[in-house]
């Protein structure tokens, strides 16, 4: 078959959820015009995941060069920290990565043609992609797939408009250390980058609207507290900026406690959909609250059009974005299925690590299920012990009457790697008591799942330290 005659699909973005969605479709024999108007590769790998992760990473081992559990026996020391050095470390890698994983592989692929510019709708089967030079070409197709992402939202504090504040980006790609940082957010991005600055030697002061991470269960977010306030970080809880200027290269941050005072200040209040330029009321997509609605086959309110990823109203994770425009892709080529988001796993990496799945007991209970679970102290698992390092839990939530798992939250080292084990427990159906009975290996922190399954039935410090 000739490529006019082949079925033509347009993708807009090319970040996880529109790489995913090309790549598939192409893979199913379909001619594909993806469209990005700014750097191929979206927020991961760019400005979100990679480079944030990879900072992360430099300042754990700052602070460990600096404090660590066995100083008595391995002297500690003051690291010297260089971030133009750093940073082009960083930089180089998600260059790399961009290039391998992104550039290479799209201009590999024959059935996929790359355009540079802003796409918007003219109608349900055509697109305007206008380039940075002005020039607008018109695209036909017969299905399309949204995949534009989010950006860092902006919270209206007066005065903060005309202030150079940082969001995630522009903080991931500073090549400086401030003296003092203050930080306006309390959720994943604000703790985990708040808790990074920190350890390169900046001295960190979080405003949080409620508290840290609140939206998981009390619990977790009084343990990164806690943690927090241990590394010197200050934790204002119930405290929102009414103010902010920037005077005599200093930002003063009013508050109802007073005014705080800071060299730079970072934003991370959450992400905004990119879709206002799209044109999309004139197809008839719905949206709400700045997101595209899908279903979970990813279609939209229009026909033969599909969106996924952090533009839509699922979760935002880039795992969650390229899993949907897979899907999507084999949906808009005759195929048939579905995006399950039962048990989708969400892990913060600050120190220690936030890693969560399925339901807590109090959302269990607002279904309607009579629930019970059991918090497992990090001191009762032997990787914690021997790495003497005991702060965190490990809780699980199971339906009473059957014992079927429904949840876990964990707080802990490494706590992101425990976390799969529990998604593929919780799409097996298993029970609180197969997994106390499964084979674990010593001295792992993912044994910690199993020993609180067995809290369930018995009292675990009656245990040898490697019963089954």
């Amino acid at each position: 078959m000739s490529d006019d005659k082949k079925l033509h699909i347009a993708v807009i973005g090319s970040g996880g959820a529109a790489m995913a969605a090309a790549l598939k479709a192409a893979e199913r024999g379909v001619r594909v015009t993806l469209v990005e108007r700014g750097t191929l590769g979206g927020t991961c790998v760019n400005v979100g995941c990679v480079p944030s992760k990879i900072l992360i990473r430099a300042a754990h081992i700052a602070h460990l060069r600096r404090t660590s559990p066995f100083d008595a026996g391995l002297s500690p020391g003051t690291p010297t920290v260089d971030r133009c050095e750093l940073l082009a470390q960083q930089q180089r890698r998600v260059e790399e990565l961009r290039h391998a994983k992104y550039a290479t592989i799209l201009a590999d692929n024959p059935a996929v043609t790359v355009l540079m510019g802003e796409a918007r709708f003219v109608d349900a089967h055509a697109l305007s992609v206008r380039a940075d030079d002005g020039s607008e070409r018109r695209i036909s197709f017969d299905r399309a797939f949204i995949g534009t992402g989010a950006r860092p939202t902006i919270p209206p504090v007066p005065g903060l408009a005309e202030t150079p504040y940082w969001t995630s980006t522009t903080a991931l790609t500073s090549d400086t250390i401030p003296e003092r940082l203050a930080v306006i957010g309390a959720s994943v991005v604000a703790v985990e980058l708040a808790q990074a600055f920190a350890r390169l030697g900046s001295r960190v002061t979080i405003l949080a609207r409620r508290r840290l991470l609140s939206r998981k269960e009390p619990a977790v977010g009084e343990a990164i507290e806690t943690a927090f306030r241990a590394e010197g970080i200050e934790v204002l809880n119930e405290t929102q900026a009414s103010r902010v200027d920037y005077i005599d290269n200093e930002f003063v941050l009013g508050t109802h406690a007073g005014d705080i005072r800071a060299d730079r200040l970072l934003v991370a209040t959450g992400r905004i959909p990119n879709i206002e330029t799209l044109g999309l009321e004139g197809i008839g997509i719905e949206t709400a609250g700045g997101a595209i609605l899908v279903d979970e086959h990813l279609r939209t309110t229009a026909p033969g059009i599909y969106a996924a990823g952090d533009c839509t109203d699922q979760p935002q994770f880039v795992y969650v974005a390229a899993a949907g425009g897979s899907r999507a892709a084999i949906n808009m080529t005759d195929g048939d299925t579905r995006l399950d988001l039962s048990a989708v796993p969400e892990v913060v990496f600050s120190d220690p690590q936030v890693a969560t799945v399925g339901l807590t007991e109090a959302e269990a209970r607002a279904r309607g299920i009579d629930a019970e679970s059991r918090t497992l102290p990090l001191d009762n698992v032997p990787r914690v012990l021997v790495n003497f390092d005991t702060g965190g839990f490990i809780k699980l939530v199971a339906e009473r009457d059957s014992g079927r798992l429904l949840g876990v939250q964990a707080v802990s080292g490494e706590a992101g790697e425990l976390i799969q084990t529990a998604v593929v427990a919780l799409r097996a159906g298993m029970t609180v008591q197969a997994i106390g009975d499964e084979l674990f290996p010593y001295l792992t922190m993912v044994e910690g799942l199993k020993l609180c399954a067995q809290t369930f039935t018995r009292d675990i410090r009656q245990l040898s330290c490697c019963a089954g």
